[in-house]
């Protein structure tokens, strides 16, 4: 098998497309021909050392889709031949890998390998931002940073699903169409930290409901002028950082503040299959359409990581072994 290993934290030069033995599935573990691999922003925390420094070098990855080639002991809810996609597995940069039962869908005919691959992480980050921390309702504002990414572009749409107003914030003029298409009712083009009093006035002068914010420190303090009273921040991706301490009496406007993990909507194998289904049925409904904005061969890995990190690109970016 291939696969893209870090050899040590660092800049793109630190990862390697090297040639393993293919691995054998130990017990509850399952070993996957990988079709297609997700790549995600935390990845790139991973290889500058941000997360998971207990050992090196390791696989990067943690998302993908493919067709199991065996089973290890204990396994019963899946079979070799069976098409599967999975979250939250690292090693998944490779084109074999061991994966736990526990973290594995099943991935209906209606839907391909490369469509599984790009809504797992993403996909189900977006539903427990817009169902389960915040259930947005019908009528309110919401407000997506980043709104024509990958997560971006999932959480827009699911959030009109429910009912609800997008306001998207986009770096620049060339994404605002595409966050438009997913159903955005407006969209800012701002690259800092400018853009609440838009927001303010977009609202007639109340704010939105709730803020998804993963843009780092420096968009902080406007999300929180963009609220209204009482509104949410939904604050999430940790590789860019966060705002520091916070004093909480200085929070206005009785605002609330969480930090949004995708795991605490999943955390069982019961509740990722569900609402992995539920994505993959809005899916073939059309009413969930997923953005792949670039396809990379395996051994192009660090250059699908030099694109995301240049805020360039838009949708999903997939790695194929």
């Amino acid at each position: 098998m291939h696969a893209i290993v870090m050899r040590e934290p660092g800049g793109l030069d630190v990862l390697e497309l090297v040639e393993k033995p293919d691995p054998v599935p130990g017990p509850g573990e399952v070993l996957v021909d990988v079709a297609a691999a997700g790549v995600n922003f935390m990845d790139t925390g991973v290889r500058r050392g941000m997360f998971w420094t207990e050992a090196d070098p390791k696989i990067l990855g943690v998302e993908g889709a493919g067709r199991i080639l065996s089973v290890g002991e204990g396994v019963e809810d899946f079979r070799p031949g069976e098409r599967v996609a999975w979250v939250y597995s690292p090693g998944s940069y490779a084109s074999r890998a061991i994966v736990p039962a526990a973290a594995l869908v099943p991935v209906p005919d209606a839907i391909d390998d490369r469509t599984a691959a790009s809504v797992m992480m993403q996909g189900l980050t977006a539903s427990h931002f817009a169902t389960d921390f915040y259930p947005v309702q019908p009528g309110e504002f919401a407000l997506v940073h980043a709104a024509a990414g990958g997560l971006g572009l999932l959480l827009t749409q699911i959030i009109k699903i429910r009912g609800g107003k997008v306001i998207g914030r986009v770096s620049s003029q060339e994404k605002v169409e595409i966050a438009r298409q997913a159903g955005a009712d407006h969209v800012i083009v701002e690259a800092g930290g400018h853009f609440a009093e838009e927001v303010v006035r977009l609202t007639d002068g109340e704010g939105v409901h709730v803020a998804y914010d993963g843009t780092g420190p420096v968009t902080w303090k406007a999300s929180l002028d963009a609220l209204r009273r009482s509104g949410t921040l939904c604050w999430f991706g940790p590789v860019l950082g966060g705002p520091g301490p916070i004093e909480i009496t200085s929070i206005p406007k009785s605002i609330k503040i969480g930090y949004a993990v995708f795991m605490d909507h999943v955390h069982t194998p019961d509740l990722l299959r569900a609402h992995s289904a539920q994505l993959f049925n809005w899916i073939i409904e059309g009413r969930l359409k997923v953005h792949i904005g670039g396809t990379y061969p395996l051994a192009d890995a660090a250059r699908a990581h030099a694109d995301m990190e240049s805020r360039k690109t838009t949708g999903k970016l997939l790695l194929i072994p």
